[in-house]
């Protein structure tokens, strides 16, 4: 195995994205080139247990039923990332990382919590940072940054569960009082359109805001438009650049996880169909979204195109995106010239000049002898 670098694909998770992990993850290994990589799976399952092996033609759900117990360690002096549970043979055979692609989607994968992990460790890894991450999957703070930024979004309100609990009638009326039916009901930390409802009238509000609660403490809503859903991927650490933009055609009324990942119909028109300045601005303002937030290697950035003015508004930015061979972020890429192959190739070499970069950094302080 000598002179290829050593690559943990994590996947899996604690999150209402387990699934989609898996397939993004099954995605990412079947494109890596054995002859460059060696390719270590290391699966979480739904409780957070973590399991490892060697063999990455292994489905990945056996990983999460029969791998390797191991433990993830946070020693930056220790060779590997992962310390193992038991002694057996091949307990002994796991290597050391050189990098680790995080394949995880949604909460305790996304949120900047395994990606604190990887800093403890000192470990590289494929895309955003703590910071970027948290600030990414939480739409509240997303959105304070991008208005903060003076990027176009659409009006906003946030609610607790716990006063959705205990004052229903007054979050309701705050609602009703702020925004204009429809509205978009979402919970704060998720992704792939995981407890979202878009919301007609009151008759259905309540039962949205139920939904949203059962996913996180923090629930968004939002004023809804009629909008064409337009996404542009982004890749690159301090000078990032931005791909063709492409269309999301759902099958149901909005991209919903149904419309995402179960039901067939929905299309993908890649390039999206927009004018000049709207392809410009698309562009640039998913450059400064990604900025916004700190983010690193890759981001997903999705926009609400008005269909009556024509208008654009950002809408949010996906940290991981979902990473199979048909997902959006890597078709985009392609449709601009870059491989899905030789783009997984370009994110570990980001992510390994970003940790050298890193290592520049002084993280103790010793004055001067005399000053």
């Amino acid at each position: 195995m000598s002179g290829k670098i050593c690559v943990g694909i994590l996947f899996g998770g604690r999150s209402g994205e387990h699934d989609v992990s898996l397939q993004s993850a099954a995605s990412i290994i079947k494109a890596l080139d054995s002859a460059k990589y060696e390719i270590v799976p290391i699966g979480i399952t739904r409780e957070g247990h973590w399991r490892a092996g060697r063999d990455a033609l292994q489905p990945l759900a056996q990983y999460l039923e029969a791998g390797e117990p191991v433990t993830p360690s946070v020693d930056p002096t220790s060779p590997k990332l992962l310390a193992l549970n038991l002694s057996h043979q091949l307990s002994q055979s796991l290597p050391a990382l050189d990098v680790v692609f995080p394949a995880l989607h949604g909460t305790f994968g996304e949120d900047g919590t395994v990606q604190g992990i990887l800093e403890m460790a000192d470990v590289p890894y494929v895309g955003a940072g703590v910071l970027a991450s948290a600030a990414g999957m939480d739409k509240d703070v997303m959105k304070r940054l991008f208005r903060d930024a003076r990027l176009p979004i659409v009006p906003w309100e946030l609610f607790l569960r716990a006063d959705w609990d205990a004052h229903p009638a007054t979050v309701r009326k705050r609602i009703e009082s702020r925004l204009r039916y429809p509205v978009f009901v979402k919970p704060v930390n998720l992704g792939s359109s995981v407890g979202i409802s878009k919301v007609h009238g009151r008759n259905e509000l309540s039962a949205a805001l139920n939904l949203a609660a059962q996913y996180d403490r923090k629930i968004l809503v939002e004023k809804g438009i009629d909008a064409r859903e337009v996404e542009c991927s982004v890749l690159g650490n301090d000078h990032p650049v931005a791909s063709v933009p492409g269309e999301v055609v759902p099958v149901n009324e909005f991209y919903d996880y149904e419309a995402k990942y179960i039901k067939e119909g929905s299309k993908l028109v890649i390039p999206a169909k927009l004018d000049a300045r709207q392809k410009k601005q698309v562009q640039q303002v998913a450059i400064r979204a990604f900025q916004a937030i700190d983010c690193a290697g890759m981001a997903r950035v999705d926009f609400l195109v008005d269909r009556k003015t024509g208008k654009v508004y950002l809408n949010e930015v996906n940290t991981i995106p979902g990473f199979t061979s048909i997902s959006m972020y890597p078709k985009l890429w392609e449709a601009s010239g870059l491989p899905y192959a030789r783009l997984l190739d370009r994110l570990i070499e980001l992510a390994l000049e970003r940790h050298r970069d890193k290592s520049r950094t002084c993280y103790s302080y010793s004055p001067a002898a005399g000053h």
